[in-house]
């Protein structure tokens, strides 16, 4: 193998998992490690330089980071990224004045935001700052998109939402809500230098031929309507029978929301195994908490109307049969079917996007699934002067890649308005820094420690139930957030090899707890990963090769168990290792705020 290049930026980003996982690119282990030294506002903005809404994704987030975390390669339990990123948002200090303004004089180009999501917002935080005069269009009396209509209240605060939401519109957004856009074509014929659609994925999949579908239509609801009814107090109450289609997120929300407004038995129905439930697991478990069953296996097979009223639902019974490329097939056991009462039903299986308000003779082109023909690198449509982003334009996914996708968007129309090449975008800045302070001193730690995550602590179950705005979470306080904050492993501080003041003396090899350092004659990789002294059986994750030594041999260190725990660097004689921090910002449309100011 070929010595690795550890100046190529991307190197060691990959191995900052949670980072590289994140698709903001949050910096985690640098707030993780503010939160340790109580640093919660510095913490709180090296994440809202990154991912906009600290408290809102402290608290919401799908937490791609998690699974990445070498934590959990450890032990069972990664570190509770997530919810540190809400003890950072709960215990800042003042944070407006740190924040960018936007001048008083702008630059001449007008930017329309179509939906005031996450991304719409992302992308009016970043030009704003650049004298972008930017409008905001938005169907609701407030902006926050699906953070305000889909996420229920006890779940995330509206004074969260409007805190954070505030932080963008304070920054000079014209602001015109209760304005449905119903003409592309009248957007185009103002004078907007560019139009970001962030209009999300806002229509609900219904079951149209589903027997009795349309006789129980007055007791039948689409989840993610039914939602933003309830957050803006339209509907009140629920009956007390009440059947949850669907196994994602949204149905756990609705479950847990009807149980708020009066349901007394609400079941949730998933066609699949519990374990393809799409619903991320910590939602599961709160449902379950709250005393709402989970059936599976049950497909719906019709609505039972009696004299006018829904009296329930039927369901089939199915196995789930896999191939041998893991494809699934729902096989009916032949059971009879099974009949649940209900006085009404939410149907919470999916979204799909929708743009009736956008003329097929524009030039805006759409392909699978109705989406917009998007660039995955501009978000730039194939009319030149339109972008998409969020789950406008590549359907549902999640808060953080509604915030990665405004940013990137934001760079591209910044170019275009300035009439650069969209495609000339500047590489992340980077930062690798020695940790070590003086003879074989380091300024981080990283013991090599079992662990254990620490649980969040939950409303009273019965005072949650009494109201819909209570919030049931109420997050670590800064005793445990600091003990979990302990648990990271500063992934970020990179074992640096240096071949020319290696001796070969094997030390290293000797005291590393993982077995990761293996010195060895070279080879192809397949070869390399067989021979190490553990096998290096995950290829996803790189070697890091040395230059070759004097014995002819080279270092050959797995990327993927290293602890970053610096016994290499302390046990060196020579100072063939050393320990440095890498610090990796994705570059945005104006750089409005930097970690190294820390």
């Amino acid at each position: 193998m070929k010595p690795t290049d550890i100046t190529n930026p991307e190197y060691f980003h990959k191995v900052v998992d949670c980072q590289h996982a994140c698709p903001a690119h949050t910096p985690v282990p640098e707030y993780i490690r503010m939160i340790a030294a109580e640093r919660y506002t510095d913490a709180y903005m090296i994440n809202w330089e990154s991912n906009v809404f600290p408290g809102i994704l402290g608290r919401t987030c799908d937490r791609p980071c998690e699974p990445a975390c070498r934590r959990g390669r450890v032990e069972e339990e990664p570190v509770a990224i997530c919810r540190l990123k809400r003890v950072a948002a709960d215990n800042k200090g003042e944070v407006k004045s740190l924040m960018p303004t936007a001048p008083e004089k702008k630059n001449g180009f007008k930017i329309a935001l179509i939906g005031g999501g996450p991304a719409s917002l992302t992308v009016a935080r970043d030009l704003a700052p650049l004298g972008y005069e930017i409008h905001l269009y938005d169907e609701w009396d407030k902006a926050g998109g699906m953070m305000r209509t889909q996420i229920p209240a006890f779940r995330l605060p509206e004074s969260v939402l409007d805190e954070e939401v505030g932080y963008v519109l304070d920054m000079g957004i014209h602001t015109h809500f209760n304005t449905y856009v119903s003409s592309m074509k009248k957007i185009l014929e103002k004078d907007y230098d560019a139009i970001f659609v962030g209009t999300g994925a806002p229509k609900g999949r219904d079951l149209p031929d589903l027997e009795n579908r349309k006789e129980a239509d007055k007791f039948v609801h689409l989840g993610i309507e039914w939602l933003a009814s309830v957050a803006f107090g339209h509907t009140t109450k629920v009956s007390k029978k009440v059947i949850v289609l669907g196994g994602g997120n949204t149905a756990m929300d609705c479950c847990r929301t009807a149980r708020r407004l009066g349901g007394e038995k609400v079941t949730v129905v998933v066609r699949s195994p519990f374990k393809d439930m799409k619903a991320s697991p910590w939602e599961i478990e709160d449902a379950q908490r709250e005393d709402i069953p989970i059936l599976n296996n049950m497909p719906p097979k019709a609505f039972v109307v009696e004299g006018g009223k829904l009296k329930g639902m039927l369901f089939g019974k199915v196995a789930a049969i896999y191939d041998e490329h893991g494809k699934r097939s729902l096989i009916s056991t032949g059971e009879p079917d099974i009949f649940i009462e209900a006085d009404e039903v939410l149907i919470a299986i999916g979204q799909d996007n929708a743009f009736p308000w956008i003329e097929g003779d524009l030039g805006i082109k759409f392909g699978k699934w109705d989406l917009p023909v998007v660039d995955k690198t501009t978000f730039q449509s194939t009319l030149d002067r339109v972008f998409f982003g969020g789950d406008a334009a590549f359907g549902p996914e999640n808060v953080i890649t509604a915030v990665a996708h405004g940013h990137q968007a934001a760079i591209s129309i910044d170019l275009f308005c300035r009439g650069e090449s969209i495609y000339n975008r500047l590489p992340p800045t980077t930062n690798l820094v020695s940790q070590k302070m003086g003879i074989h001193e380091w300024s981080f730690d990283s013991a090599v420690i079992e662990d254990p995550r620490y649980s969040v602590p939950h409303a009273e179950k019965q005072v949650a139930l009494k109201d819909r705005k209570v919030e049931v979470e109420l997050g670590f306080n800064t005793g445990i957030g600091f003990k979990e904050a302990q648990r990271c492993l500063n992934c970020d501080i990179q074992t640096i090899f240096n071949t020319s003041r290696c001796i070969e003396c094997d030390a290293c090899m000797d005291i590393c707890p993982t077995s990761c350092i293996t010195f060895t004659p070279n080879g192809e990789e397949d070869d390399l990963r067989k021979r190490l002294k553990a096998p290096a059986n995950n290829t996803t994750q790189d070697l890091y090769v040395s230059e070759t030594l004097n014995t002819g041999r080279v270092m050959i260190k797995d990327e993927d168990v290293c602890l970053h725990c610096g016994l290499c660097a302390e046990r060196c004689p020579t100072a063939a290792w050393d320990m440095q921090k890498y610090l990796y910002q994705v570059t945005k449309a104006s750089e409005i705020w930097s970690i190294s100011n820390l």
